[in-house]
């Protein structure tokens, strides 16, 4: 009783998939996850310091990598928030399809060698292709990094949970619960809180799940962020 466990890894084969797909041996196994996180970290790094949104979030849900003996294919899937800027919705609208396409153009091309450059000589080919994410508020990662960006605003962390639990609930999720630990309020001693809205069953398998946990750092210290979708429910197969 009482058990915690990461709701992604008690469905992998079920529901999620890995998000690195390759084979090493057991001694070179450090190196292959040592690997992986350069990449992630260099990309991240770089679209920080290359776009600049006006909500101030990044927007990379994931990023999946899969090696072969020669090829090394990286997928980036991004979404960008559209809100923010209500007074002028096309021109934030407009702004999105831009940042979309100067990245696609400079990204594909620049990305390979600054991620080779993090990495070991290695005679391996990357290959990288960004896919865009049609329904952002779907995903805990944005969600979660859109609650960061209005805390360090110095936003109302209950206002900022019910705002992105509505913008969830805007896009047809069954269900979404938030949860924000840390000196609330800028308030001395640390506590949690949390809101949650609509079906979150953590115990089914069948439950298609997405979580997230991210930390956002503000003036009054770090605090943590989960976030729970229930995006669907798969059919059970058994009579």
């Amino acid at each position: 009783m009482a058990q915690k466990i990461n709701p992604l890894g008690f469905r992998l084969g079920t529901t999620q998939n890995h998000h690195s797909i390759w084979f090493e041996q057991p001694k070179n196994y450090s190196q292959g996850l040592q690997e992986d996180k350069k990449i992630r970290n260099s990309i991240q790094n770089y679209v920080q310091k290359n776009i600049k949104i006006p909500s101030g979030v990044v927007g990379i849900s994931r990023i999946e990598i899969q090696k072969r003996i020669d090829v090394i294919q990286v997928r980036i899937y991004l979404g960008f928030l559209k809100l923010l800027r209500e007074r002028k919705p096309k021109r934030t609208e407009e702004f999105r399809e831009h940042v979309i396409e100067e990245l696609q153009k400079k990204a594909i091309k620049e990305l390979p060698m600054i991620v080779q450059k993090e990495l070991n000589p290695i005679n391996r080919k990357l290959n990288m292709t960004i896919t865009r994410i049609p329904n952002p508020y779907k995903d805990p990662n944005i969600l979660a990094e859109f609650i960061a960006e209005q805390l360090k605003n110095r936003v109302a962390f209950r206002k900022a949970m019910k705002k992105a639990i509505e913008l969830a609930k805007g896009v047809g999720t069954k269900g979404i619960q938030v949860q924000i630990a840390g000196r609330l309020g800028g308030k001395d001693i640390a506590r949690a809180t949390w809101l949650r809205d609509g079906r979150v069953p953590l115990q089914t398998l069948r439950a298609k799940i997405d979580y997230c946990c991210y930390t956002a750092r503000t003036i009054h210290g770090v605090l943590g962020i989960k976030i729970w979708i229930f995006v669907d429910e798969q059919q059970s197969t058994f009579t």
